[in-house]
C-alpha cells in the first residue's frame, strides 16, 4: 500500500494499545518516547507494562477490549495475539477516524510504525510499509552502524547556526545553501575521522 511518511506530534495525545504481551510493550514504548498519554487494555499483561501501569506511566484497565476505550483516542494500536480482536479494533478505530496499527496484519490498518534509529534528536525511520517489518528492522541496524551518535551532535549545531540566520532574517534560500554547505562539510568531517581511526 502507498504510504506517507510522516512526522506526528504525539505529546499529550492519547494513544491506546489493546494487547499486554512483549509486541504491546513494544508499542508502549515507541509511543512513550514521543510523549503519547498512553492507556493500555488487555485482560493480562507482561511484567514490564505492570511496571509502567504501577509508576504511573501508562494508564490501565484489566479487561477485554470494549469499543469505549478508543473514547478520546488520536492512535490505537492492536496488539493481542487474537487476530480476531485486532481486526475489531481497527475497523472500530477506522469507523471513528482514527489512526490504527495492527501489529500481526499491518495492511488492516491504517498506518504502520517504522524501524527507528535515533541520534538525538536525529531519527531515520525505515518502513516497508508494513509488509516486512523484519527487513526495515535488519536494515535499520545496517544504518546504525554508518549513522552514530556523531550524527545528533551534527544536528545540534546545525539548528543552532538555523537559529542565528532566522534570527538574522536572511533569505530562506540563503539559509538553504548555508546550511546544506556546513553539513555537507560536518559530514565529510565525520567520514574523515572514521577513514582514519
Amino acid at each position: 500500500m502507498p504510504t506517507l511518511a510522516l512526522n506526528i506530534d504525539m505529546l499529550g495525545k492519547t494513544a491506546l494499545v489493546v494487547g499486554g504481551g512483549r509486541v504491546a510493550l513494544r508499542k508502549a514504548h515507541a509511543l512513550l518516547a514521543a510523549g503519547a498519554s498512553l492507556r493500555v487494555v488487555a485482560p493480562e499483561i507482561c511484567r514490564e507494562l505492570a511496571e509502567l501501569a504501577a509508576r504511573g506511566t501508562v494508564s490501565l484497565r484489566l479487561g477485554n477490549y470494549a469499543l469505549a476505550d478508543l473514547d478520546a483516542v488520536f492512535l490505537a494500536v492492536a496488539a493481542t495475539d487474537d487476530a480476531a480482536v485486532n481486526r475489531t479494533v481497527a475497523a472500530d478505530a477506522k469507523e471513528r477516524g482514527i489512526l490504527v496499527m495492527v501489529a500481526d496484519s499491518p495492511l488492516a490498518g491504517n498506518c504502520t510504525f517504522p524501524a527507528l534509529l535515533r541520534r538525538g534528536d536525529l531519527e531515520v525511520a525505515v518502513s516497508t510499509g508494513g509488509r516486512c517489518p523484519a527487513l526495515a528492522a535488519e536494515i535499520r541496524d545496517i544504518i546504525s552502524g554508518v549513522i552514530g551518535d556523531e550524527y545528533g551532535a551534527v544536528l545540534e549545531q546545525l539548528a543552532a547556526e538555523r537559529e542565528k540566520l532566522l534570527t538574522d532574517g536572511s533569505a530562506s534560500t540563503y539559509n538553504t545553501q548555508v546550511l546544506r554547505s556546513l553539513a555537507g562539510r560536518l559530514i565529510a568531517e565525520i567520514a574523515e575521522r572514521k577513514d582514519t581511526a
